[in-house]
Order: structure tokens, then sequence, then C-alpha cells
């Protein structure tokens, strides 16, 4: 890798690192210490909130955040604004098929879910260009393979992108 790129890289651990430590110490993420994983993938630093039996971030079916989902994604706003990378936001879902609404299922409720968990990062500070990307994956990626209805499977997922990464998206 190039200079540009190690730099890169070297910015994306020290953000890992600061994030781990809100996550660790500020009150926001007292109760939600293991629905967050931190981790740097090829496109750049992820970061899944998770659900958890009894404490999911939305209600079943719902695209509506919780007051709790809300304040751990204004809680992580509160650092991504300070880093110049733009972002990607995706929504998962598990595999359950989702049957309430006609026309409505997994793939729709898995972008209303990432266009929520935006909606909340832009109110507090993330600018609206700073976003490259919002998705939804229905249950495309699951977390866990092995059992494709867990909770963990249904998740949103915030990239601090690499500047290759965003340039891609740019390019598509």
């Amino acid at each position: 890798a190039d200079l540009a790129e190690r730099q890169e890289l070297l910015k994306l651990e020290a953000l890992k690192k600061d994030l781990q430590k809100l996550v660790k110490t500020s009150d926001v993420f007292t109760d939600f210490k293991e629905q967050v994983y931190i981790d740097i993938t090829p496109s750049g630093l992820r970061i899944q909130i998770v659900d958890k039996d009894k404490r999911p971030m939305f209600d079943s079916g719902s695209a509506e955040l919780k007051y709790y989902s809300k304040r751990i994604l204004r809680g992580l706003a509160s650092v991504l604004v300070q880093v110049p990378n733009k972002l990607s936001i995706t929504g998962h879902t598990d595999a359950k098929p989702f049957i309430e609404i006609e026309n409505y299922g997994n793939w729709e409720l898995s972008s209303d879910r990432a266009n929520a968990a935006r909606r909340v990062l832009n109110l507090s500070g993330v600018k609206e260009n700073k976003i490259a990307r919002v998705e939804g994956f229905s249950s495309s990626i699951l977390f866990n393979k092995k059992d494709p209805y867990a909770p963990i499977n249904r998740r949103i997922a915030i990239i601090v992108l690499k500047q290759s990464a965003a340039d891609d998206i740019e390019k598509q």
C-alpha cells in the first residue's frame, strides 16, 4: 500500500480506539457494550449496532428507532463529525420473511432502517454531504450465517469509508 493509504489506515486505527473508548466509558453505551462491534474492513472502519434478545434497535417490522438506539447513534455522531471521511450506512434484517404489509418486505425495511439511522446522524451534526451511500441489504449478508434468524443479523452498519472506497462509490 502507498503512503497515503498507510496513513489513512493509521487514522482509522486511531478512530477505532477512540470509538472503543467511547463505547467503554460513555454512559450512553452502558447497557449496549455487547451490541456495538467495531472493526476495520477493506472499505474502512465499520461500526455495527446489532439487535439483542429483548433489546432491539427497532420494533419488529418497524423503521422507527427506539429512544436508546437514537442515543447510541447520537453518541457515535459526536465522534463521526470530527472525521473528514464519507460514510456508508447499511441496514440488515434477519431471514424471517416480513409479511405484515403487502409489497413491503425485508428489502424495504432494511433500507428504511438505514435511512432512519442516517436521519439521526444528520440531526446530530453529520452533514448531508458526508453520506456517500445508504442501502438496505435485507438478509443477503448475515452476521450469523449458522442462524439466519438470530437477532444479531438485525443491525445497522456505519462504515467510515477509506478514500478509495468513497471514490469507488462515486465512480459507480
